[in-house]
């Protein structure tokens, strides 16, 4: 809306994520997990009061915390904002993030998606209609990775495209190893004009990439390992991406890529990506969203 200027907090890691965006008029980068280390030092100490002086000469009116915990707060806090906007009791990741919001918002009982639940907190203070909100977004990337990315995917040009994303954060997450290799090759046999590429972040993951690859034949390949802002151009220009409850996922959704992902121990009522063009599959078992990172029962749910 005119009259209206959004600044940004983020982590330097996930710069990226927003760095080009035209509807961002500031943007500031914070390097929590190396303060937490080092909190007394004095690079800290100068970096926190560098954030907090530029922060405040924006003379903020709103603060949105949508992350909920205690380095959310303390952020908001500093930032100058006089109504800070966060989420309420029952919702919070840390309790002490509550000290530091002066306005809680409580859910809908159709806020269950995380999607719907930051919609509820930014439009607090515009009435909190989301009924006809668009949660459809972009990602947009730099001049240099856009370039690099259609060099790489012009070697797939007229075909179909998609991608695997093999792996995630949590081991309760991922796949059985055979599920992806028969799905490569049910895939090519019934698009045989069709190629499939492998986004990996680990040698595990870059592994299980090559056995599908000598499974499934020389339509399968591996992606360079890729960083974030290298990797969102590559998945705006596939056709599809399959995979879990991960990053590369929620990126694909976010530029507008089609995706099909599975969820075992979350949500996908709660994470999914929502609209026409992705599909959500939850593990058949009785404890799925069962939020736990091991369990001794792992193999039987990712079969």
């Amino acid at each position: 809306s005119p009259g209206i200027v959004i600044d940004w907090v983020v982590e330097e890691a996930f710069l990226s994520m927003v760095q080009y965006n035209p509807l961002i008029s500031r943007i500031f980068t914070v390097r929590t997990k190396a303060w937490r280390k080092n909190p007394f030092a004095r690079e800290t100490r100068r970096q926190l009061l560098e954030l907090k002086n530029n922060l405040r000469k924006r003379h903020y009116d709103l603060a949105f915390d949508l992350q909920g915990n205690l380095k959310s707060g303390l952020i908001g806090m500093i930032c100058g904002a006089p109504v800070r906007i966060g989420f309420s009791r029952e919702a919070v990741q840390e309790k002490l993030n509550l000290l530091f919001t002066t306005r809680q918002v409580a859910f809908a009982p159709e806020d269950r998606h995380v999607a719907e639940r930051y919609l509820r907190i930014v439009s607090a203070p515009f009435g909190g209609d989301t009924s006809t909100a668009q949660t459809a977004a972009d990602i947009v990337s730099s001049p240099e990775d856009e370039t690099a990315a259609e060099a790489y995917m012009s070697a797939f040009s007229g075909a179909k495209a998609l991608l695997f994303q093999v792996g995630t954060t949590w081991a309760t997450k991922l796949w059985h190893r055979q599920g992806w290799i028969d799905l490569a090759r049910r895939i090519l046999e019934r698009y045989p004009d069709s190629h499939i590429l492998i986004n990996w972040g680990s040698p595990d993951e870059k592994a299980l990439g090559e056995e599908i690859i000598r499974a499934a034949g020389s339509r399968v390949a591996l992606l360079p390992w890729l960083k974030i802002k290298e990797l969102v151009p590559v998945i705006r220009r596939v056709d599809l991406v399959i995979g879990g409850d991960t990053g590369p996922l929620y990126l694909a959704a976010a530029v507008g890529t089609p995706t099909l992902s599975f969820y075992r121990a979350t949500d996908a009522a709660r994470y999914a990506p929502q609209g026409e063009c992705h599909v959500a599959l939850q593990a058949p078992m009785e404890c799925v969203g069962c939020q736990q990172t091991s369990c001794e029962r792992d193999m039987e749910c990712r079969e």
